[in-house]
């Protein structure tokens, strides 16, 4: 499939998705969205592919927002439209998605750009990293699941001053708040996110797409029926059979 706004890369079991509009320092727009959702289509049937990377180009951005000209003159009705299709299409797509989808961080995350990076399963930074949801500075709310992601990953008391404050928090104290799992130089930002995408994709396919299932349900009352039923479930499945068989003869399992 061709694209305009993003770059896909597949490199053995690994690929790097590339948001591609340094200049509006890849800025989400509609067709980005779509354009990012179509490409998570179609790495989803790959089943060369086990991890997914997505990042933006260059040095200074990951993504600075969602694009203000593009919806500036919405009324309630089609500004509803447009939270409730970015969410449905994209932010939920990525965190349901049954192979891991880890954010490289490279730059300003910010708006729809940190609700991206949240919706994400794994978040790593560069070390210039800034993120922050500024929405209630253009008299509005994040729409892209920020209000709901943030809460769960850094609490409620923290969301709520980085919402209401607007202020950016650089990557260090992201990681320390758990906004980000780990940070490093810009330079070998997407090689150690690289790193562990190689590390997980040689895992079980099967027991990481119901691990993601399964701690998606982590704050609700279905969590722990969830875990036994997919825990159950996976005896029965092929990548059990080889991983016990390899671990009691004493070699690496080949999923």
């Amino acid at each position: 499939m061709t694209y305009e706004n993003i770059l896909v890369k597949k490199e053995e079991k690994t690929a790097v998705i590339t948001i591609n509009r340094p200049e509006s320092l890849n800025a989400l727009n509609a067709q980005t969205i779509k354009e990012i959702s179509n490409a998570l289509d179609e790495l989803q049937s790959d089943n060369e592919v086990r991890v997914i990377i997505l990042t933006g180009s260059g040095e200074k951005s990951f993504v600075a927002g969602a694009d203000i000209k593009e919806f500036s003159n919405f009324n309630q009705e089609k500004a509803e439209e447009l939270a409730k299709n970015g969410q449905t299409f994209l932010f939920d797509k990525i965190e349901n998605l049954s192979k891991p989808v880890i954010a490289a961080v490279n730059g300003f995350a910010l708006g729809g750009g940190l609700e991206l990076a949240m919706a994400c399963h794994i978040r790593y930074a560069s070390e210039n990293a800034r993120l922050g949801l500024p929405e209630v500075t253009l008299g509005l709310i994040p729409g892209y699941g920020g209000t709901q992601r943030l809460p769960k990953l850094v609490g409620k008391g923290i969301a709520n001053e980085m919402i209401f404050s607007a202020k950016m928090v650089p990557a260090q104290k992201a990681k320390e708040i758990g906004l980000v799992n780990e940070v490093f130089p810009i330079g070998e930002l997407l090689t150690k996110t690289e790193e562990l995408a190689k590390i997980i994709a040689n895992n079980s396919p099967m027991a990481i797409s119901r691990a993601i299932k399964a701690t998606n349900l982590f704050d609700t009352d279905k969590g722990f029926e969830a875990e036994i039923k997919y825990f159950g479930e996976l005896f029965d499945l092929e990548d059990k059979k080889e991983g016990v068989s390899a671990f009691i003869e004493k070699r690496k399992p080949n999923f």
